[in-house]
């Protein structure tokens, strides 16, 4: 890993930790639970399964000759082979996610590192793709750990884009020909056409999914802005602005909008069983993967 820490993306630190965490990243049951993936062929794999009686043409040495000496009868050792599981980074680089301090964008860029590690370190396949107002497919597949530098290196030259479109990107990917994997979405979620349209768009997406929701504490509680009276708002990608007075009127129906935008997430993910982690761009990265692990999110 020392090797790896000239690059300014590689936190030696983080990377070091979350390799403690178990590596094999798939989705699993309700709850957004993940889980290992294994395929449903039974053979001489990795991870024993069950016992099945001996038939004319098993391998002899799958045999349990404990099992023949108890009961009389021959078994044979059953394993599920585990395979190599495609992992796809779809993260977010609109102008949006780069106008504050710290900004989204650098913690989707430590988030999408930490769990790009994760893959490689196990032998998973990483492909990153970049989007805002377009999918980018331009990346190759990555795996290995020795391929982390090159992981770091895709995920660190991305300018803001204006006019981001997430559902027209989910859209394009759903599209893609690909070997069913983990995909994890890394975006604020904000979307011009509402959230129902982000969930449509992903529900074309048939992976599954974990979803890396990146907040800041004002978007929850506009009081954290320290602003008051009349205040002059800029979209950071439009560019147009509004002039509102901050009225506890005004404030309690944002509030009342945000609650419900979130609400809208967090039960697609409890109803289809996908994982969803809200990433505070403002704290710290590796305590927040972590707490997500620990609550037996990754198996």
């Amino acid at each position: 890993m020392a090797g790896d820490a000239v690059h300014p993306l590689i936190d030696a630190e983080l990377i070091e930790q979350v390799q403690q965490f178990s590596l094999r990243i798939a989705l699993a049951g309700k709850g957004g639970r993940l889980a290992e993936q294994k395929t449903s062929a039974k053979g001489q794999g990795l991870e024993f399964a069950d016992y099945k009686p001996y038939v004319a043409g098993d391998e002899l040495r799958a045999i349990d000759w404990h099992i023949y000496r108890r009961l009389g009868r021959l078994f044979v050792r059953v394993f599920e082979e585990q395979q190599n599981l495609p992992v796809y980074i779809l993260l977010d680089h609109s102008a949006s996610l780069f106008c504050e301090t710290p900004s989204r964008f650098s913690a989707a860029q430590r988030c999408a590192l930490a769990l790009g590690a994760i893959a490689l370190q196990q032998q998973d396949a990483v492909r990153v793709f970049p989007f805002a107002d377009k999918l980018n497919n331009h990346f190759k597949a990555l795996s290995g750990k020795h391929q982390l530098f090159t992981l770091a290196e895709q995920l660190q030259h991305h300018q803001p884009v204006n006019d981001s479109d997430i559902t027209a990107a989910l859209t394009e990917f759903a599209g893609y020909p690909l070997r069913k994997g983990l995909v994890i979405v890394i975006s604020d979620y904000f979307n011009n056409s509402g959230m129902s349209a982000v969930l449509d768009a992903l529900s074309l997406v048939q992976h599954n999914k974990l979803l890396i929701q990146l907040t800041q504490p004002w978007d929850a509680d506009p009081r954290h802005l320290q602003a008051s009276g009349d205040v002059r708002f800029e979209d950071a990608e439009s560019e147009v602005t509004v002039d509102l007075q901050l009225s506890p009127a005004v404030i309690k129906a944002y509030t009342e909008a945000y609650q419900h935008f979130n609400q809208q997430l967090s039960q697609y993910a409890s109803d289809t069983g996908t994982g969803l982690l809200q990433l505070d761009a403002s704290g710290a990265i590796l305590a927040q993967l972590s707490a997500l692990f620990e609550k037996g999110m990754v198996a």
